[in-house]
């Protein structure tokens, strides 16, 4: 798919269901642009961040520029300084954050944590995107130790595969975490919706 046809099938997309079949379809299916002709070597790079986070295979998939070989949001072209974007769909791991953070706002409503303004911003960045079933690692709360142990060991992680230290290739590697597909499906259908306002008004 060219980055032409994908915004005139953007602007085709009428309803819901709609919305639903070009979010699966091309967001979730088909191999991503960074592993063309290479099948077995994608099974193999999402098997690696699988049994890392001890999941099965298919809850990992790559998104983003490096899926579509242009950023599906801001419409730029995938290069050497893209990064590589991977999804994990897991709940069992999700809900293992889900306890921390609960956990976490009941001490900073216990005045037990006390956040600056700075840190107070930064935790609602991360909270508005968590109430929507994605975990951002790169937005956890810095202020604890064992968040910061959290981030470190995903960024650590992560920074393993990167920089042809796995079959993707020489590019950094970036993960976040939904609950499930069905929380993704809904993320970016709004983004869908984001993309075709600022296409009929460009």
């Amino acid at each position: 798919m060219t980055k032409k046809e994908y915004q005139e099938e953007i602007l085709e997309l009428k309803s819901e269901d709609d919305k639903k079949i070009f979010t699966q379809k091309h967001y979730f299916h088909g191999l991503p642009l960074v592993f063309e002709n290479r099948e077995n070597e994608y099974y193999y790079f999402r098997k690696k961040i699988a049994d890392n986070f001890k999941i099965d295979f298919y809850e990992v998939l790559i998104v983003g520029s490096s899926k579509f070989g242009f950023s599906p949001y801001k419409l730029t072209d995938f290069s050497l300084n893209s990064d590589i974007d991977v999804v994990i769909f897991n709940e069992k791991l999700f809900d293992i954050y889900f306890e921390l953070i609960s956990e976490y706002q009941y001490k900073i409503k216990k005045q037990i944590i006390r956040l600056s303004s700075a840190q107070s911003k930064e935790y609602l960045k991360f909270i508005k995107y968590f109430i929507r079933g994605w975990m951002r690692p790169d937005l956890l709360p810095q202020n604890t130790t064992e968040f910061k142990e959290i981030r470190q060991n995903w960024d650590d992680f992560f920074l393993s595969i990167s920089y042809s230290k796995s079959q993707v290739g020489n590019y950094k590697v970036k993960a976040g975490l939904f609950k499930n597909q069905s929380f993704a499906e809904k993320y970016y259908r709004f983004s869908i919706e984001e993309i075709t306002y600022k296409l009929k008004n460009i």
